[in-house]
């Protein structure tokens, strides 16, 4: 199938959101997840369809993200079969907590682990989380990642203008991070502080060939622009929806946005896919 300008379709990268849920009630959330937040709808047989017709338009990489992607009970099984596809596998997690298990599984060669961190003061980093104790026990699961020798991003989310960001970075090399990023907060879901959720808050890069699977099965161009709907994997198939006008006039809304809006991140080619999606995040 082609779109509108005789393109086939094709997706290189997807974030898949299989849950809502999450241990922390982060202040900046863009999904405004939390303890409450449930799985979705979609099934473990209704992702790995997804995954599926990912690989045959293309994909080479996928994202698991949430909510708290560790929290679902399937997320081993979907790693593997997105191994088994070939697609290169990051989790986006705040390794608040990870099973014996999950580490066996994310030290698979193929697979990534990214997460987000704040400042090196424990009580500035739980004001964000919202949840004691979160700072040591995310600091702790960093060291062990790196004591596995997964390969591990870190996102310093600027959040409040008192914030310890360049001690945090400082902590995280002495961890022994090597990729480090820093975000600004996005003012989108629980992170508004002004006015609404709108296309100047993206990066401006979600107008390429990636696209975001919610825990509804609702598909948007990234996670972070989630009130733009273009179709729902529950009745579509992700080639119809990457040929569906609705994409495209989307896509060409962002990039329009982004050349006339000089408050846009500037992001370098393929920042987004997936190196630096911090705030979903990356």
């Amino acid at each position: 199938m082609q779109d509108q300008f005789g393109e086939p379709a094709r997706v290189s990268f997807l974030w898949l959101e299989i849950t809502g849920k999450r241990q922390l009630r982060c202040v900046h959330c863009y999904a405004e997840s939390g303890p409450l937040g449930a799985h979705g709808a979609l099934t473990r047989s209704d992702w790995e369809r997804v995954l599926d017709q990912a690989h045959d338009l293309g994909a080479t990489t996928v994202q698991f993200i949430g909510g708290e992607p560790t929290l679902h009970p399937d997320l081993p099984a979907l790693i593997n079969y997105a191994l088994h596809q070939d697609l290169s596998v990051e989790v986006f997690s705040n390794l608040v907590h990870v099973s014996l298990s999950l580490w066996e599984v994310f030290s698979q060669p193929g697979v990534r682990l990214a997460t987000s961190y704040y400042t090196d003061d424990s009580n500035q980093h739980e004001t964000i989380t919202q949840r004691r104790g979160s700072y040591f026990r995310t600091k702790a699961n960093i060291i062990e990642a790196v004591r596995r020798s997964i390969p591990l991003r870190v996102g310093i989310i600027n959040v409040h203008d008192d914030q310890r960001i360049e001690q945090a970075r400082r902590e995280l090399e002495a961890l022994g991070v090597q990729e480090i990023g820093i975000d600004r907060l996005r003012q989108v879901g629980r992170g508004i502080r002004e006015g609404q959720p709108n296309i100047s808050q993206l990066c401006g890069s979600c107008g390429g060939d990636f696209i975001a699977v919610l825990p509804d099965g609702a598909v948007s161009p990234c996670p972070i622009s989630r009130w733009i709907t273009i179709g729902n994997v529950r009745r579509d198939t992700l080639c119809s929806i990457l040929t569906d006008q609705k994409l495209v006039r989307s896509r060409d809304d962002i990039r329009s946005a982004r050349l006339n809006n000089h408050n846009y991140c500037q992001p370098e080619p393929d920042d987004c896919k997936p190196r630096y999606i911090w705030c979903t995040p990356p």
